[in-house]
């Protein structure tokens, strides 16, 4: 149970960072990340320090 509170919070804060970063993101972007591993999400959160653009959360 702990580990599924950690990705949704995890989940939540990365929404709000990329919202943030990249603007509203589409429908399918969001399914994508809602399936991603909590690793998967942490790398994420790393990696969107870098996003300029909605191409490159795409890439």
């Amino acid at each position: 149970m702990k580990e599924e509170g950690r990705e949704a919070k995890a989940r939540s804060l990365i929404f709000r960072l990329l919202t943030k970063r990249v603007g509203e993101l589409p429908q399918q972007l969001r399914q994508r990340i809602e399936s991603l591993s909590l690793q998967q999400l942490e790398n994420l959160g790393e990696a969107l320090l870098d996003f300029i653009s909605m191409a490159d959360l795409q890439a």
